[in-house]
C-alpha cells in the first residue's frame, strides 16, 4: 500500500478536488481538514467507493493502519491549509507529497511554507499545477522556474481550469464519471498514471 499526502499551506489550491479525483476503487481518502469537504462529498455520493474517513490528525496512524488492514492499495491524505503541525504529520506518514498550486505568482510564492514542511519530513514532493487557464503557453515554464527556487519539481501533468471538475463534485461524482471522454477525465488519468509510476 502507498500513501500520498496533498499539502498546501494556502487555501483554495485544489487539495480536496485532486484527492477525490485520484481515489479509485481500492483507495481510502483520509480527510484531516476540520471542514471535512471530502467527507461531505462522500455523503452526497451513491457509490460505495472510494472509502472516505474524516479523522483528527492524532488518529492518522490508526486510519492508515485500518486502510492497510482493509486491503486498500492507496491512501490519499487530504489536509487543511494553515496547519503546519497537521501538514508535517501527513507528510511524515506519506510516501510522496503532492502540492497543488494555482499558476499565479502569489500562489507560487506561497509554496515556500509548504516546501519547508516537506523538507522537514524528508519526503519526495512534486508541485501539481492546477486550474491553468486555457492557452496559457508560458505558464508551465514560468511556474517551473518559480518552484525551483524552493528546491521542488513540477509534476509533468498539469490540470487546466475545467468546469467538469466543479460540476462532478457537486453531483457526488468525479470528472471521470461525469464526463468519461472529457478533457478533465483525460488529465486525471494522465496524472494518476504518472503517480503510479512514481510510487512503483
Amino acid at each position: 500500500m502507498r500513501t500520498v499526502a496533498l499539502l498546501s499551506q494556502k487555501g483554495g489550491t485544489g487539495k480536496t478536488t485532486i484527492s477525490l479525483h485520484l481515489a479509485g476503487q481500492t483507495t481510502v481518502v483520509v480527510d484531516l481538514d476540520p471542514q471535512a469537504s471530502s467527507a461531505g462529498w462522500k455523503d452526497s455520493r451513491k457509490a460505495d467507493a472510494p472509502v472516505v474517513i474524516a479523522v483528527p490528525a492524532s488518529r492518522l496512524p490508526q486510519a492508515i493502519q485500518a486502510a492497510q488492514s482493509g486491503g486498500a492499495d492507496l491512501v490519499v491524505i487530504d489536509t487543511a491549509p494553515h496547519s503546519g503541525d497537521v501538514a508535517l504529520a501527513a507528510a511524515e506518514a506519506a510516501d510522496l507529497v503532492l502540492i497543488p498550486c494555482r499558476p499565479g505568482i502569489l500562489d507560487l510564492r506561497a509554496i515556500g511554507t509548504t516546501a519547508r514542511v516537506v523538507k522537514l519530513a524528508g519526503k519526495p514532493a512534486y508541485v501539481v499545477l492546477n486550474t491553468i487557464p486555457p492557452r496559457a503557453l508560458n505558464v508551465l515554464a514560468d511556474a517551473t522556474a518559480a518552484v525551483a527556487v524552493h528546491g521542488l519539481e513540477v509534476a509533468p501533468i498539469a490540470l487546466q481550469q475545467r468546469a467538469a471538475f466543479a460540476h462532478a463534485l457537486t453531483a457526488g461524482l468525479t470528472a471521470q464519471e461525469f464526463e468519461r471522454d472529457g478533457k478533465a477525465a483525460e488529465e486525471i488519468a494522465a496524472l494518476y498514471a504518472w503517480l503510479t509510476r512514481i510510487l512503483a
